[in-house]
């Protein structure tokens, strides 16, 4: 097995170009487990950790542009107050150990229908970053996914950033698993309010064959707060309301029976844990304007 070590990043896409069956690898707590259990042997790796344009993040024109490197204790310690759902999904990643290794970027490469990391960003909108010898793209990341473990990078291709306009108002994460850490996710579920278009974002996560949104639950849910009138009014959220926007998530996954938890069950999780975050995020949503007031 070769092993790459760029030092740049237009050093790693020509890398990437020249070899297009290597495997990026950056914390490597997903890739370094395949190849201890012999799950994977490419032929060659490509190690992305000196590379210094992938480390970093930074807020341009509103928009987080959040390095594909950058590892999970910084994104909860430095991106807290920016991203909050996203902070929230970090701090369920494994143990400390894999939060300084592990990294956004990672995650999405890895393409499992349960990381952490993609119900949060569905729920912002968020975009990934894609590079090559051929130039750069950006891809919604509710595209970005195309089956268990695949996605749309190219061979030759590979993941720069993610990028996010920050939710107006609140973030929520949820997950439920076998135990309350260093666990691979039965269901989760990622929730933000964006006020100032009035709308609603959604993530399922380790509930269908990719991550995805629940976006007949979101309109739905967005379209009875503007109904009632409650984006104005920030009046408290129908508890009748919060239960049937649960049932719509719940609707929009596609479960299995796995060695972790039924389909049934993970249903159910869904509709609860939706159920709970949008009238979390809800209540905070509230709280803002009482604390302007």
């Amino acid at each position: 097995m070769d092993f790459l070590a760029p030092t740049s990043w237009a050093e790693a896409l020509e890398c990437k170009a020249a070899h297009p069956d290597a495997v990026a690898i950056a914390g490597g707590t997903d890739v370094m487990v395949e190849l201890n259990f012999d799950h994977r042997r490419p032929p060659a790796l490509l190690d992305l950790n000196r590379v210094p344009e992938l480390a970093d993040w930074a807020l341009d024109d509103g928009r987080v542009r959040l390095g594909a490197g950058v590892p999970y204790v910084r994104v909860i310690s430095e991106l807290g107050h920016l991203l909050p759902g996203l902070a929230m999904a970090a701090r369920t990643v494994g143990s400390p150990q894999i939060r300084n290794r592990g990294t956004v970027g990672g995650n999405l490469g890895a393409a499992s229908p349960a990381g952490d990391s993609h119900p949060a960003l569905l729920a912002a909108f968020a975009s990934v970053e894609i590079g090559s010898v051929r130039g750069t793209r950006e891809v919604p990341v509710a595209e970005f996914f195309t089956g268990v473990k695949r996605s749309v990078l190219e061979p030759d291709e590979l993941i720069s950033a993610v990028l996010v306009t920050p939710p107006s108002g609140p973030q929520q994460f949820s997950k439920i698993g076998t135990r309350n850490a260093m666990v691979i996710a039965v269901s989760a579920f990622g929730f933000a309010l964006h006020p100032d278009t009035r709308t609603v974002g959604t993530g399922i996560g380790s509930a269908a064959p990719t991550p995805r949104p629940a976006p007949e639950a979101a309109a739905f849910l967005a379209g009875e707060l503007e109904a009632a009138g409650l984006w104005s009014s920030r009046g408290a959220l129908p508890a009748t309301l919060a239960t049937e926007f649960g049932r719509r998530v719940r609707d929009a996954a596609a479960p299995i029976d796995d060695v972790r938890g039924s389909a049934a069950y993970r249903s159910h999780a869904l509709s609860v844990m939706a159920r709970r975050t949008a009238t979390w995020a809800w209540d905070a949503y509230r709280d803002e304007n009482r604390s302007a007031a």
